[in-house]
């Protein structure tokens, strides 16, 4: 079992040198989107301008949802900036902390309170590392808030918070909005008139509603201010709402219209090719020019939104939306002009004054990302061809061609869960939109095109790095996404801060908690409720579960025979836990008694199991002998399901949702598997099969997030797939560096060992043979 993967004939999964791993799980969840920060930072960044219906926008949604909480009893008791995000680009706010421990009575003790309250402020000023070069120093500012936002009956009687002070809390914010500091010292000492309900004349001068209703919520007799139905209910907050919700349809407007005017130039390009050929491919141009012209008709119902295209017109006029010096668009084609060479439209200036002035935008858009499309044009209109066959099928209108001019594929787009473009612009003014098979096809496009390179955001440098078992078998982050975890060979489980790797710059990074178990590690996996408890997999065939804040295992479960390769926590009952072993064994337990509760057998070695992830009944299996079984555990004596198509050992099997499965093989692929379109028990036709990485013997690493997946390969390479397109859409090489000549060599002997997305983010965590770690961010 400690050689090849061959050797292990059963399903022992070697990593190299009978050092073997599974890729760390990642959690639902919790996504991290590029450009979010803190309310905190948001209110205090250099030059900021007061907008009032931004403004009031942001103030409406904190109040809202302190006003949830009052609904159902409870005082919020952390209504600061420091406790939520702020989104772009429409100013979404989300609360980040979790509610005080006050109840509805306030009867909760006072230090207690502030002792919960202080330490939001002191992790974030730990994870800003005192950034604010041209703004305000963040960890001194955050030192303060907890003392602006502090009411005068909390502080003078030390007193839990009530639903009055959480209004005073809010009061404070509204300031902070409507005002704007060049300094800190001059933030400071208006914060410390505020105290006193003294207000800056520019503020009493511009903003006469806002200051009032401002020194109304901060009334130092708490009866006396005003009920969050009566802050929500304001004249001076509802009156904006209409000018920023046509600002939001304006820019989803230009958003959509970006994104067909991408799925328009692929297609025109395509049909181009399609007609110089003979007279056999007709049919195929004919059905060419019928998607062009339902195209063109979506975009021809987009450009007669009236006021949303009115107001985007001004927006580019006045160079809110982005300044635009030069027009280097290409004509806007027509029927007619199809074909026109498409070189002619770019070099003719005089056009801008036939275009709109958004369009300008969305060309240059086009053009940064037609170096990829034209890059893997073959491979794209492959899977054009094979989509509209496919789906045009499942609808019942088929399409008599295209047996004729497209040849099988090894796998096909598949259908998303639906665009994530509104589809407010068209209801009310050109009809219902016409959603098929194109749609689909159009939201893999964009999703692939959305990013061209894995940037490395950080690397975890250790002190052992140099050891010869310091391969990484596992890799996952916990609840939150604050701390992850790492273990493999060196039979130690390292939980590192997030923040703190990416953050700051070091020689050498310590983690913050260092586990030691008796034997190799193969697989960790983080309780998604429990934050501090994580459970363990190793080579003895010993199934853990450890208390992270105490580093000790508190649970021990002694079942298997043989080598424990994966285990999972139940996302749907957090209390339940599954694990796989060389034993051929499925094991299922619960956290509150003791011995397993269910036992699958199969006829070879399991090497990968997970929970579905909206259920604690079902689960899938990756097994030595090609195949995946899902169960329903309420009947473990036969799988429901099998899904059969790889030709080597399933390595891994991963949930995209509740009803498609990814797995992983020994034979060079991942396959994506529909368990909804076949009723049957056997599945034998995965819905795609995407090819790229090298794996023939050792485990590289499974993940997923938001239909993107990522794998490892024997060529010490990370590779991201997107769920509709077969072939990868970035990919980044691990550099090895010879220790003594400083130079980059070719250590054919390396390879990716494990990958891990960070949530449903951009951001994934990967590791290598060697033990190098590094964070990558799709870019």
């Amino acid at each position: 079992m400690d050689g090849t993967r061959a050797a292990a004939a059963g399903g022992g999964r070697p990593w190299g040198d009978a050092d073997d791993t599974s890729d760390g799980r990642e959690r639902g969840g919790g996504e991290e989107e590029v450009g979010e920060v803190s309310l905190r930072e948001w209110l205090d960044r250099p030059g900021r301008a007061v907008e009032a219906p931004e403004c009031l926008h942001v103030f409406r949604q904190v109040a809202e949802a302190v006003s949830v909480a009052h609904a159902q009893g409870v005082a919020v008791g952390s209504a600061r900036p420091s406790c939520f995000v702020v989104s772009p680009p429409f100013s979404r706010v989300a609360f980040i902390e979790s509610a005080s421990g006050s109840d509805a009575s306030g009867s909760d003790d006072a230090s207690e309170d502030a002792e919960h309250d202080a330490e939001p402020p002191r992790r974030a000023a730990r994870d800003g590392g005192g950034r604010g070069d041209k703004g305000f120093p963040l960890k001194s500012v955050l030192a303060m808030e907890l003392n602006w936002y502090t009411s005068p009956e909390e502080a003078q009687d030390n007193g839990a918070a009530t639903f009055a002070s959480d209004v005073y809390r809010l009061g404070v914010l509204l300031f902070e909005l409507f005002c704007s500091f060049e300094t800190l010292e001059e933030k400071m000492r208006a914060m410390a008139n505020l105290r006193y309900r003294v207000l800056p004349p520019q503020l009493l001068l511009k903003w006469p509603k806002e200051a009032s209703f401002c020194q109304l919520m901060m009334h130092p007799v708490p009866d006396t201010r005003p009920k969050m139905s009566e802050v929500l209910q304001s004249e001076f907050l509802n009156q904006s709402r209409n000018s920023l919700e046509e600002r939001e349809a304006a820019l989803r407007l230009r958003e959509e219209i970006e994104e067909q005017e991408l799925l328009l130039d692929f297609l025109l390009q395509l049909q181009k090719r399609k007609q110089d050929i003979a007279d056999n491919l007709q049919d195929t141009v004919a059905f060419l020019s019928s998607d062009i012209n339902e195209v063109l008709h979506q975009q021809s119902a987009l450009g007669q939104c009236g006021n949303f295209s009115i107001e985007l017109d001004k927006e580019v006029s006045s160079g809110t939306v982005e300044d635009q010096s030069d027009c280097g668009s290409r004509k806007r084609f027509r029927p007619e002009l199809l074909a026109v060479d498409m070189e002619e439209h770019n070099r003719s200036q005089d056009e801008c004054s036939r275009t709109v002035p958004s369009s300008v935008l969305i060309q240059e858009s086009v053009l940064s990302k037609s170096s990829r499309l034209m890059k893997n044009f073959k491979r794209l209109e492959t899977a054009y061809f094979a989509t509209r066959s496919k789906l045009s099928r499942q609808v019942g209108n088929p399409i008599s061609s295209c047996n004729q001019v497209v040849k099988r594929t090894t796998g096909s787009a598949v259908g998303t869960e639906g665009s994530s473009i509104d589809d407010f612009a068209l209801e009310g003014h050109s009809g219902r939109r016409q959603r098929g098979w194109m749609n689909s096809f159009l939201e893999g496009l964009c999703r692939y095109l959305s990013f061209s390179q894995l940037k490395v955001r950080a690397e975890l440098k250790q002190c052992d790095l140099l050891n010869s078992s310091n391969l990484v078998c596992s890799v996952g982050f916990d609840r939150d996404k604050e701390f992850f975890a790492t273990a493999g060979v060196n039979k130690k489980i390292k939980v590192f801060e997030y923040n703190m790797i990416v953050n700051e710059h070091r020689d050498i990074h310590y983690p913050v908690v260092e586990m030691s178990n008796r034997s190799k590690l193969s697989c960790i996996c983080w309780n998604s409720y429990m934050k501090s408890h994580i459970a363990s997999s190793d080579f003895d065939g010993l199934v853990q579960v450890w208390d992270v804040t105490r580093s000790q295992v508190f649970v021990e479960m002694r079942e298997h025979e043989r080598r424990v390769w994966s285990v999972d926590f139940s996302l749907a009952d957090p209390t339940k836990l599954v694990s796989g072993s060389d034993d051929g064994s499925v094991k299922l337990w619960s956290m509150n008694q003791a011995g397993s509760i269910g036992t699958i057998r199969t006829r070879a070695n399991v090497c990968s199991v997970q929970f579905q992830p909206d259920s604690a009944r079902s689960i899938a299996i990756g097994s030595a002998d090609h195949k995946i079984y899902c169960y329903d555990l309420r009947n473990v004596r036969a799988p429901y399901c099998t899904l059969v198509g790889h030709t080597k050992t399933v390595s891994y099997v991963k949930y995209l949702d509740a009803s498609t499965i990814v797995s992983g093989s020994t034979d060079n692929s991942l396959k994506l598997w529909d368990l909804s379109m076949n009723q049957a028990r056997i599945i034998d036709t995965p819905v795609q099969t995407f090819t790229g990485h090298t794996n023939t013997k050792n485990f590289v690493g499974l993940s997923i997030s938001d239909g993107y997946i990522a794998t490892g390969s024997e060529t010490n390479e990370v590779f991201v797939y997107h769920k509709a397109f077969p072939m990868p859409v970035l990919a980044y090489k691990f550099n090895v560096t010879d220790p003594i000549s400083g130079q980059e060599i070719d250590d054919q002997s390396q390879f990716i060992s494990c990958v891990c997305w960070r949530g449903q983010s951009s951001t994934l965590l990967s590791a290598n043979s060697s033990g190098n770690i590094k964070v990558l961010q799709m870019d």
